[in-house]
C-alpha cells in the first residue's frame, strides 16, 4: 500500500516502513505528525484518486532526523567584464519515517512491527 502526499508544495510517494526526505519541517526528533494533505491511496485492489484530497485520508510519520544537505556551487559570470559571483548552498531537510497510512475513518495497514508479530 502506498500514498501520494503534498507536503510543502511537493508531492511525495509515501510507503509504511519507507523513509521519505522532505523539505524542512519545525519538529523536533521523535516527534509524530500527521500529513492530511493526501492527494491519492493504492491499498493494491482499489485506487482513490483525490479531487484534489482524498476525504477522511492521513498518513502518520516520525521525524527520524533534521539535516542539511551537500553544498551547491553557484557561480555567476560575465564574459570579458571582471564581473565573477562565487555562492555556496546548503539546504535544510527533514528525513521521515512513516508510520501508517489510514484510509477513511478505518486504519487499513498493519505496520512494520505488527506483520513481524504475526497479528
Amino acid at each position: 500500500m502506498y500514498a501520494i502526499i503534498r507536503c510543502g508544495s511537493k508531492q511525495y510517494h509515501a510507503e509504511v516502513g519507507e523513509t521519505i526526505v522532505v523539505e524542512k519541517l519545525p519538529y523536533e526528533v521523535g516527534h509524530e505528525i500527521e500529513l492530511d494533505e493526501v492527494l491519492l491511496v493504492n491499498d493494491g485492489k482499489k485506487v482513490r484518486v483525490g479531487q484534489p484530497l482524498v476525504e477522511g485520508s492521513r498518513v502518520k510519520a516520525t521525524v527520524a532526523e533534521q539535516f542539511r544537505g551537500d553544498k551547491i556551487i553557484v557561480y555567476k559570470y560575465r564574459a570579458k567584464e571582471r564581473y565573477r559571483r562565487k555562492k555556496g548552498h546548503r539546504q535544510y531537510y527533514t528525513r521521515l519515517h512513516i508510520d501508517d497510512i489510514i484510509v477513511g475513518s478505518k486504519r487499513r495497514v498493519k505496520t512494520t512491527e505488527e506483520e513481524s508479530n504475526g497479528s
